[in-house]
């Protein structure tokens, strides 16, 4: 099935300044939201209790709430709405030993002229847990990004492997910068999106880059230019059908999903979206402003081809014994 006719070039490479300049835009938006307002990290983070109760009828959320403002131990408490207008969620940044001693008896009670309710869920992170996973969080990230780098770099030639580093930072931070517009929770959930969004992400940017690579070996063209636009004009119809069938499994999740994936399947309709249009737009982009010489990959495949003929020369020799 083709969206986009095979044989029609599209000048990508003649619009990738305009292109460049809104990921930009877009790249030093996040940045600066990340820096302002941050992220708005869970309890598996930033350690705390969470409490879901679910009422017979509609939870009153403003009763619990004057409630739990007459307790010391619940004063800090946020409590929302989860999923459906009977069940709440209470959080609350503090673990310590009072809260985790029968935290559902003890909610039982505090909450009992509230109407009847029964308590579904307690989770408790202590702090420093939380640290832990925040840190190990990060380094599962760094060395997710670091061994890609060596992948595309063993695979390719150096200049992809930064272009497509380039566009999974790109990607990873727009992600982010939406998570923390919209104070998404990011917990050890929101980690794993982003780490699924890595693998997407360079799969469809490998692709590119590999059919670059074939039209720079097969094609008598000397200008980079004219390479990249036919081999992603090759590659749009595939990109495009493989980020629609994704992007509309992952609306269903969004949709119906329950609240308990909202913020998952949020992370990965953002990364699918930023992540078609960075293999399109911007990761050849990246690769031509980093003034990579065709001339020289040439070169340096035909030496490769050279020694490895001469090994199979030597080889053939050995076996019939003329070495």
């Amino acid at each position: 099935m083709e969206i986009f006719k095979t044989d029609r070039i599209y000048n990508f490479m003649g619009r990738r300044l305009p292109f460049l300049g809104l990921s930009s835009i877009l790249f030093i938006a996040s940045i600066v939201i990340l820096f302002t307002k941050g992220l708005n990290f869970g309890i598996d983070f930033a350690g705390g209790t969470i409490i879901q109760v679910k009422y017979e009828k509609q939870a009153p959320i403003s009763d619990i709430r004057t409630v739990l403002k007459t307790k010391p131990e619940y004063a800090n408490a946020i409590i929302s709405e989860f999923g459906s207008k009977e069940e709440v969620v209470i959080r609350l940044s503090g673990t310590s030993s009072d809260l985790s001693t029968d935290i559902s008896d003890k909610i039982h009670n505090v909450l009992a002229s509230t109407g009847n309710f029964e308590v579904r869920r307690v989770d408790i992170v202590g702090p420093k847990v939380g640290g832990e996973l925040r840190e190990k969080g990060v380094m599962a990230l760094g060395l997710a990004i670091i061994i890609i780098l060596i992948y595309v770099s063993f695979r390719f030639e150096w200049r992809f492997a930064i272009a497509s580093i380039l566009a999974l930072i790109h990607d990873i931070t727009i992600a982010m910068g939406a998570l923390s517009l919209f104070s998404i929770e990011v917990n050890l959930d929101i980690l794993a999106a982003i780490l699924t969004l890595l693998g997407y992400s360079l799969n469809d940017t490998i692709i590119v880059f590999d059919r670059i690579r074939e039209g720079i070996q097969t094609s008598k063209e000397t200008l980079l230019d004219t390479i990249v636009n036919e081999s992603v004009s090759k590659t749009l119809s595939r990109t495009t059908l493989t980020s629609l069938t994704t992007f509309f499994v992952v609306v269903t999740l969004f949709a119906f999903g329950g609240e308990i994936i909202h913020g998952f399947a949020f992370t990965l309709l953002v990364g699918i979206i930023v992540g078609t249009y960075s293999s399109i737009f911007i990761a050849a982009s990246f690769l031509v402003q980093l003034k990579f010489s065709i001339t020289d990959f040439r070169s340096k495949e035909a030496e490769k081809l050279k020694r490895q003929k001469e090994k199979e020369k030597i080889r053939a020799m050995y076996e019939k014994g003329t070495v």
